[in-house]
């Protein structure tokens, strides 16, 4: 009995995969709902009929209830939610921040969770706010630290989790990565993001993962505490996170809150409603409004989207197309779109967790000329094999002409200069390009730029039209370039 997780198909540093959790399966990426057992707007039953594998709830509340908790005691916690799948049970550790003080030690809720059949148990770590200063998040780090350690003398057969803390600052969560990689748990959680999420600090929680990640094993399962609005999952999964989980489902019904993959939206400012799930379907917007039922059934519409949304980033990852994915869903809030274009400033670290070779490059604008495909593509220019006069065309016709030179080029921004025989080859031959624009020509000048830098002894020509003659001109001066006009 233990956890176990396979990666089967990659993109940026989205993984598809099975985590194994003892003789159950999971697919990843994948959402746990978060259950409170007081008040379930929908029943883990219903939830697993809606194919959820997994949820999670809040061990701290059973231990609380003394309905709940003999109960769990007694029958076990699966037997008390009436759900087979995957149960993963927090610590309270979230009551603790919150609320400042729990009834209860690192090791009573470790083993509390282990009693009640809990499948995936987290100790008591400290929740290190972004707020707090370099010296609290060190002293917090330390005693998580101490706690995981701790919990591994109630539970040693790999099911514990190992929460990744350091607040805002990326040296601790990189340094408390590879502590817990030390330890050779397989699921980490990266914890206290959650407020990270409500203020739209993107950027940040970028910044906080992959310096998590970069202390992680590669192999690690990764689990972003507290992400569940389906906007945000798409870049979460580039970032690199497998599991999520949140209760945001629930939470925003009770605000009457109607959530789609480019953001939430009141209930009573909707005329249609643009989703095709049941209760979508069987209600107008306002039934649903009006319906003295209206928490339980938008509750159900915001999970149905949720898990939508996992499905549809499982796919586009085996497509290999998840940036295209991220690009969409990022450009509908500016601090996403923020997230996104500080997730490509770290393209270059996130070459070597890409897969080679993709089904298409859809270029959406300036932003993917910073994409890893074109990043990789750069690097290996270099390898293509020139003669000693070398003509690179710049032209979108398809046969340019290059009488009298040893190498004709093509050219096909944002990669650059690339041998015919190579058109019809990932990425130049499967890359969707509508029309040409500054900065991709000035992108694929860097390829050009490249080649000519790896053969000082050949003589290079790039001819272009003379609306894109000047942009060579600027971008390749210096490099010994020679120029003519199509």
């Amino acid at each position: 009995m233990t956890i176990n997780f396979e990666v089967l198909h990659k993109d940026i540093a989205g993984r598809c995969g099975k985590l194994r959790v003892g003789s159950k399966t999971v697919k990843t990426p994948v959402l746990l709902p978060v259950i409170n057992p007081h008040i379930p707007l929908i029943t883990p039953k219903e939830m697993q009929r809606m194919g959820v594998e997994a949820l999670i709830t809040n061990a701290y509340i059973f231990y609380k209830s003394s309905r709940f908790r003999d109960a769990a005691l007694e029958s076990g916690l699966h037997a008390v939610l009436d759900f087979d799948g995957v149960i993963m049970t927090d610590s309270g550790a979230f009551q603790q921040s919150v609320y400042g003080d729990v009834e209860i030690t690192n090791t009573e809720t470790v083993a509390f969770q282990r009693a009640i059949g809990s499948e995936i148990i987290v100790p008591m770590d400290i929740a290190t706010p972004p707020g707090a200063e370099y010296p609290n998040a060190r002293a917090e780090l330390d005693i998580t630290m101490e706690r995981i350690r701790e919990a591994l003398t109630v539970i040693d057969d790999g099911h514990l989790a190992a929460p990744v803390q350091g607040g805002r600052f990326t040296d601790l969560r990189e340094e408390a990565g590879r502590r817990v990689r030390d330890l050779g748990i397989t699921f980490c959680p990266v914890g206290a993001v959650v407020p990270l999420m409500e203020s739209y600090r993107y950027r940040d929680l970028v910044d906080v993962v992959l310096a998590a990640k970069q202390g992680l094993f590669p192999s690690s399962c990764v689990h972003l505490f507290g992400a569940g609005h389906p906007s945000m999952l798409a870049l979460a999964a580039a970032m690199g996170c497998d599991v999520f989980d949140s209760a945001a489902y629930a939470l925003y019904a009770r605000e009457g809150r109607y959530m789609t993959t480019h953001g939430s939206l009141k209930i009573g400012e909707l005329a249609e409603l643009p989703c095709a799930c049941e209760v979508c379907r069987t209600h107008t917007a306002r039934e649903l409004g009006d319906s003295p039922d209206r928490e339980r059934l938008l509750a159900l519409h915001n999970l149905h989207v949720t898990l939508a949304e996992i499905a549809r980033i499982r796919q586009s990852i085996q497509d290999g197309t998840l940036w295209e994915l991220v690009d969409e869903r990022c450009r509908n809030h500016p601090r996403l779109l923020s997230g996104y274009r500080r997730l490509l400033t770290r393209a270059p670290d996130l070459v070597a967790q890409d897969r080679v070779s993709k089904r298409r490059f859809f270029y959406r604008g300036s932003e993917s000329c910073g994409r890893t495909e074109v990043i990789r593509y750069h690097r290996t220019v270099d390898r293509i094999p020139v003669g000693k006069t070398v003509m690179i065309a710049c032209t979108e016709q398809d046969t340019p002409p290059g009488d009298g030179f040893d190498t004709v080029l093509r050219f096909k921004p944002p990669f650059g200069p690339y041998p015919p025989e190579l058109s019809e080859t990932y990425p130049v031959g499967q890359s969707e390009i509508p029309e040409w624009d500054g900065d991709m020509v000035r992108a694929g000048c860097v390829g050009i730029r490249r080649l000519v830098e790896a053969n000082r002894e050949s003589a290079f020509t790039v001819v272009a039209g003379e609306h894109w003659l000047p942009v060579f001109e600027q971008e390749l001066k210096d490099t010994g370039v020679q120029y003519g006009t199509i």
